[in-house]
């Protein structure tokens, strides 16, 4: 009788194991290395931004560039678990606690990064607030409400296989953020 109650305890210590390591459907875990070239516009309260953008993610740090079309370095952010720093092209630099902070100041916008870093990769970024959820007839995120940001998602191909986004329309408070996806490599920041 005892062997049996040891086993069974094993079997559900296994069991609530297990399950305790199942994130939510949906729910990233945390975020693949990767090394992303795009383009960005910015606009609400009157006043808009665009450029080219390279954005460079490992390990917790980020590397932003926001450049001019013909690849004019315009501020170069530089972010981890200390803060971050905004250098601009004139060498003037910025510091804030977070990205989110440092660009509503620097551009009057907030680049919402701790959750984009999932959101680009076409999963809901966790520890965040749901709102809404929905997918399309592939299982992707076609449209997504957390913590106050309404994202929807447009992938380049209708095939089931192509998981991440093409482009990101993002909305809160009356501002507006489209993060266009050019070029991705996972695996590939450094």
């Amino acid at each position: 009788m005892i062997r049996v109650r040891v086993l069974a305890a094993i079997a559900m210590a296994m069991l609530c194991a297990g399950c305790a390591s199942l994130a939510p459907d949906g729910v990233a875990p945390p975020a693949a290395s990767f090394d992303m070239l795009g383009r960005v516009l910015a606009s609400g309260g009157g006043r808009a931004f665009s450029s080219n953008l390279r954005w460079r993610h490992d390990a917790g740090e980020h590397e932003i560039w926001l450049m001019s079309p013909v690849g004019q370095t315009l501020a170069h952010i530089a972010a981890d678990a200390a803060g971050a720093t905004l250098t601009a092209a004139d060498q003037q630099v910025y510091r804030a606690g977070t990205v989110e902070a440092l660009t509503e100041s620097a551009f009057g916008w907030a680049l919402p990064l701790a959750r984009l870093q999932h959101w680009i990769q076409g999963r809901v970024a966790p520890d965040g607030i749901i709102a809404t959820v929905s997918r399309d007839t592939h299982g992707r995120l076609a449209a997504l409400g957390q913590d106050g940001w309404t994202i929807r998602f447009v992938y380049a191909d209708a095939a089931a296989d192509m998981q991440r986004p093409r482009r990101l329309d993002m909305v809160r408070d009356g501002r507006q953020i489209r993060l266009v996806i050019d070029d991705w490599r996972v695996g590939e920041a450094r």
